[in-house]
């Protein structure tokens, strides 16, 4: 049971609730915070006080004097107004991340909404209620309004949710199945919905779960790869490291000397050859670059899924009431834009090791690791589809940031389209995976030409295990099969079916 209390969620509570489907519950303290945020709003309503968003129109809007009578109203038209999405939904694990992370907001006690509407939010968590959310329509400022309109829609009984299928179904015969009401939203609580970053820290959280775990792949990819190729060791030693002093190159060598510390298929500078090429002899340097960069998200990410991003806020028990931009994702969008590249490299230097498996020029194994060269065309098409991929994320890691473009009739002047960065990133991780998989399935043709009794003792392990998955190529088989089957096996998303 994960307890959330809207300050201390982490990246790992996160994968348990969204990937293992933890339980949540909300603490008492949470509640307490936020009961006596709903008061102010409740006084503000009472005494007619003209605040943002609870008492006047939105955006362009925020001029216009809202009429108590009207306030049930406003809210509603706002979620439906808003409701804008299009294109494919986010996956089930972003938006059950969406739902989780939009909860934890609200539940710091200074957006004034009631508490049944956190409560309900924490059942349909627990329900494993996913609002179908379409990927597409946000500017990544005044919040993720279209993306979390529709996570909003479920809430009062609209829209619709993913089925045990991933269809979608319409969310009121789901909320009839289980026994849930839907809510009337009250002043402010439309607003506090769907103003902020949930979507784009959603996807970026799980941008960012895929993205360090193909980081630890790429290693032990890499060093099998160094197996096949007899690369020299010399180069992961510590004291090359230490001399330039990025701790995340040091970390990546002292991994590489760990995996590969029995092997006897590498070699020592001068046995074979005085130096490899550079996507063997600067594993650590470009590797532990793209660390570098995952450090920086990770810890962005882990100050934004506690943040209040809505507006306006409420402090000093309704006294102080300030309508400000904690919703603009810019923090989140060049974050996610600095993952793309990052990831991006991970395959840029895969795809260049895969074209030393296979090319004969450039080692001594059976041509394109064909086993019958020339009758057989072996890896060569692999190495192909590798370098397909790595060209599309080339135009997948161009900025979304850099871009702007004003809305609300230029009252929101600048928006930081963190969303489309997020989901771009989304779409370099799913290709940096495969790119992977293709050097993966060469290293263990090469290594198995080599000699498997030579190999260290973890990429052993890893050998026999992964050709359960991905047998030895005896003859030309289709190889997309393999790639797909074997970046399956490397995802760390696999989601288990709903109990």
């Amino acid at each position: 049971m994960i307890v959330l209390t809207g300050n201390t969620l982490t990246i790992d509570e996160i994968y348990r609730v969204c990937v293992q489907f933890e339980k949540i519950e909300i603490s008492a303290q949470s509640l307490a915070a936020v009961q006596k945020s709903r008061d102010a709003v409740e006084r503000i309503v009472a005494e007619e006080r003209v605040v943002y968003g609870i008492t006047t129109g939105f955006g362009k809007f925020s001029d216009m004097r809202i009429e108590n009578g009207d306030v049930e109203e406003l809210q509603l038209n706002l979620i439906r107004s808003h409701a804008c999405g299009m294109g494919e939904p986010f996956p089930i694990v972003v938006s059950r991340a969406m739902m989780l992370l939009r909860l934890n907001a609200l539940i710091k006690g200074v957006s004034g909404v009631r508490q049944i509407l956190v409560q309900t939010l924490a059942q349909l968590i627990n329900a494993q209620v996913h609002p179908v959310i379409p990927q597409q329509g946000s500017l990544g400022a005044s919040g993720d309004l279209a993306p979390l309109s529709h996570l909003a829609l479920v809430l009062i009984g609209e829209g619709f949710v993913h089925d045990d299928h991933g269809h979608a179904t319409p969310t009121a015969t789901v909320l009839q199945s289980l026994n849930i009401s839907p809510i009337i939203l009250q002043a402010k609580e439309g607003l506090a919905l769907i103003n902020g970053t949930q979507a784009m820290t959603a996807m970026g959280v799980i941008n960012y779960i895929e993205a360090e775990k193909i980081a630890f792949d790429s290693e032990w990819i890499a060093a099998m790869t160094m197996e096949g190729l007899e690369g020299i060791t010399d180069v992961f030693y510590p004291e090359i490291h230490e001399a330039r002093g990025y701790p995340q190159q040091i970390a990546v060598a002292q991994r590489m000397m760990t995996l590969l510390q029995d092997s006897k298929l590498t070699t020592t500078q001068g046995e074979k050859r005085v130096q490899d090429a550079y996507s063997l002899r600067c594993i650590p340097q470009v590797h532990g670059a793209s660390w570098q960069a995952l450090d920086y998200v990770k810890e962005k990410l882990e100050i934004e899924i506690n943040a209040a991003t809505d507006n306006p806020l409420i402090f000093q028990d309704g006294d102080y009431i300030v309508s400000g931009g904690n919703f603009h994702g810019q923090p989140i969008a060049l974050a996610m834009d600095f993952l793309k590249i990052a990831v991006a490299e991970f395959a840029n230097i895969s795809e260049r090791r895969t074209e030393r498996l296979v090319n004969p020029q450039l080692n001594d194994l059976p041509p394109f690791l064909s086993p019958s060269p020339g009758l057989q065309s072996g890896a060569m098409i692999m190495q192909y589809a590798a370098a397909a991929l790595v060209s599309e994320n080339k135009t997948l890691a161009h900025p979304a940031s850099v871009d702007s473009i004003p809305s609300s009739a230029n009252q929101e002047d600048h928006v930081s389209m963190g969303t489309i960065g997020a989901r771009h990133a989304s779409m370099i991780i799913q290709n940096v995976r495969r790119v992977l998989a293709i050097e993966c399935i060469c290293a263990l043709q090469a290594v198995e030409f080599r000699g498997t009794d030579k190999l260290a003792t973890f990429t052993k392990a890893k050998f026999d295990s992964l050709r359960s998955i991905v047998p030895s190529i005896k003859k030309d088989r289709v190889f997309s099969i393999d790639i797909e089957n074997l970046a399956t096996a490397l995802n760390p998303l696999i989601i288990k079916k709903n109990d």
